[in-house]
């Protein structure tokens, strides 16, 4: 029996288990919105594709499984490339379909037609045009496929709209035949026997972790480990989660985890950078060595010798010289290193590893993350450590990109995996709140939480619409300073306070913004607003607006300089 292009289409999306798509019609993809409606898959109709693009994202970051959007064709396209390069940059599996003229006039610049593939090839892991309709069922299975193994990430699939109306005989493949794509799993034994041999002489050790232990679904293996080798644990921005912040407290309740050094790089702890810099041994796990951990390349972790495991064969030695390079799944990689050490226990762990941790237990009390409470103005630092507190574990936190982005990394405690969902590598403003609505799609009891910023949450504020007609209760906490935060603390800082362009007065007024949209807005002027404002955003089953109005020169510390090593922070106000 022969089907039409769109009906194959929604064919494979079912064999691919996809339950919902975010997306926005236009006339290149109307006879996929025709077809929509006799299948049981759920469409997130949004106001903005690049909103599309990152609910997609946001849904494949907090559920692990492939994000879906389907935009029309021109300037539908187009609109993605922002979420696309995002997703590109921090490993998402998204498969992104986009319309496009019909065959005969690709090439004749025909009315809202664009290179869609010309234009993403740089941040897709790779794309399709679909030019036969016989030939779109495998396409779909390869697109899926390619998404989600080896490093995860964005593929997208251009369907004329001759081909999504042609019919054809529907098979689904059963199995994908890619000659050239054998991405490395299972980690090289020989190597992960180097790298033991390595931690078994250490009196220093550190593991740096990114966010390859959450996309290969391994911090139970990588928390084990460090306790079983005890050795501290940072993680990079995308890695918070990967290992536990807090641990059960004697006494009842949580404290710090003893092993835990939090993030560290540009706005990293002081204790982060002090051992990096001051470790014998790094083990590297699903990390990049972005340059914002490393600060400056040539002064990075000079007494290391490094051990570096990543799925991507092009990230190790990228940017930092590695000692042992271990190409394979992160999971895989550590079930390996656990069999070692569970079966050759280091002997006198605990007076080898004495000095070490007395160490990095001096740095911390010399310096933690602090800042200087006030009675009169809301600091941001804490409406996120409030927010802690009454959120829960369990809550998805999503972040826009800015100076709340660094306060949440650095005062919210996380404690699991896939709860921070932040645009680490593209640092793309107006991702977080469209992020949250597809976590929220994803888990549609759990409570989803996006810190914003007045600035970057007006980027695609027009999504609340989306949040309120499809009924996804998502709390937004907006830190307001009236500034664009980083960039005026930057000027400030290395620009003789030339704030020219960073201060966004004249923003509008939150509280009625939400309303006028249909959702709930919330205001706290004062610091003991901040606790009874949270308390009831967090409990209504709507969307929320909180606008927090902050001491609007508050600035991020520590803080490493540009061009600087990472032991040349700036710890305090200045």
């Amino acid at each position: 029996m022969k089907l039409k292009g769109a009906q194959i289409f929604f064919e494979c999306l079912k064999k691919e288990g996809v339950e919902v798509v975010f997306g926005f019609p236009g006339g290149a993809v109307l006879d996929l919105y025709h077809e929509m409606a006799a299948h049981d898959i759920r469409h997130i109709l949004v106001r903005h594709e690049q909103g599309a693009a990152h609910m997609a994202d946001g849904y494949a970051r907090a559920s692990g499984r492939v994000g879906v959007c389907l935009v029309t064709s021109g300037p539908g396209a187009t609109n993605t490339v922002t979420g696309i390069a995002t997703a590109y940059m921090d490993s998402i599996p998204m498969v992104i379909f986009t319309g496009q003229v019909p065959t005969p006039l690709i090439g004749d610049d025909a009315f809202q037609e664009v290179d869609i593939i010309g234009i993403t090839r740089p941040c897709t892991k790779h794309s399709y045009l679909v030019r036969d309709v016989n030939d779109l069922a495998r396409v779909i299975k390869e697109a899926f496929y390619l998404a989600r193994t080896g490093r995860p990430g964005p593929v997208l699939v251009d369907l004329p709209k001759d081909v999504i109306q042609a019919q054809a005989d529907f098979k689904y493949p059963q199995k994908v035949h890619l000659p050239g794509y054998r991405p490395t799993v299972e980690a090289h034994a020989g190597q992960v026997r180097k790298a033991c041999e390595l931690i078994a002489r250490a009196k220093a050790p550190v593991i740096f972790a990114g966010g390859g232990i959450v996309i290969s679904g391994s911090s139970e293996e990588l928390t084990r480990l460090a306790r079983l080798i005890q050795a501290p644990v940072t993680c990079s921005l995308l890695g918070l989660g990967g290992y536990p912040a807090t641990a059960p407290a004697p006494e009842g309740g949580r404290r710090a985890d003893p092993l835990w050094l939090g993030m560290p790089g540009m706005h990293g702890t002081y204790q982060a950078n002090m051992a990096l810099s001051h470790a014998d041994l790094i083990l590297a796990v699903g990390v990049r060595f972005d340059d914002r951990v490393t600060g400056k390349i040539s002064t990075f972790a000079p007494k290391a010798k490094i051990v570096h495991v990543d799925i991507d064969p092009t990230s190790i030695s990228k940017n930092i010289d590695v000692d042992i390079p271990i190409v394979g799944d992160c999971r895989n990689a550590l079930l390996q290193f656990l069999e070692v050490f569970e079966k050759e226990p280091l002997p006198g762990l605990e007076d080898s590893r004495a000095a070490w941790l007395d160490q990095i237990s001096r740095w911390e009390k010399e310096h933690p993350l602090t800042y200087s409470p006030s009675q009169e103005l809301i600091k941001p630092q804490y409406v996120i450590e409030k927010l802690h507190e009454i959120a829960g574990e369990n809550a998805i936190i999503t972040t826009e990109v800015g100076q709340h982005q660094m306060w949440t990394a650095q005062f919210y405690k996380f404690d699991r995996p896939r709860t921070l969902l932040t645009s680490g590598g593209l640092g793309t403003m107006g991702f977080g709140f469209p992020a949250a609505l597809g976590a929220q799609a994803a888990f549609p009891d759990r409570l989803v939480i996006d810190i914003a910023g007045d600035g970057s949450i007006q980027m695609n504020v027009q999504e609340l619409c989306t949040a309120v007609c499809n009924n996804l209760p998502v709390k937004v906490v907006i830190i307001n300073n009236t500034y664009l935060g980083l960039p005026r603390q930057w000027q400030e800082m290395f620009y003789n306070k030339n704030y020219t362009g960073s201060c966004i007065e004249g923003a509008p007024d939150f509280v009625k913004l939400a309303e006028a949209y249909g959702a709930v807005g919330l205001r706290a002027e004062r610091p003991d607003q901040v606790e009874p404002v949270l308390r009831q955003g967090l409990s209504m089953a709507a969307p929320v607006f909180m606008d927090f109005l902050v001491a609007r020169e508050e600035n991020v510390y520590p803080i490493v300089p540009p061009g600087k090593s990472i032991t040349e922070m700036l710890l305090t106000q200045l």
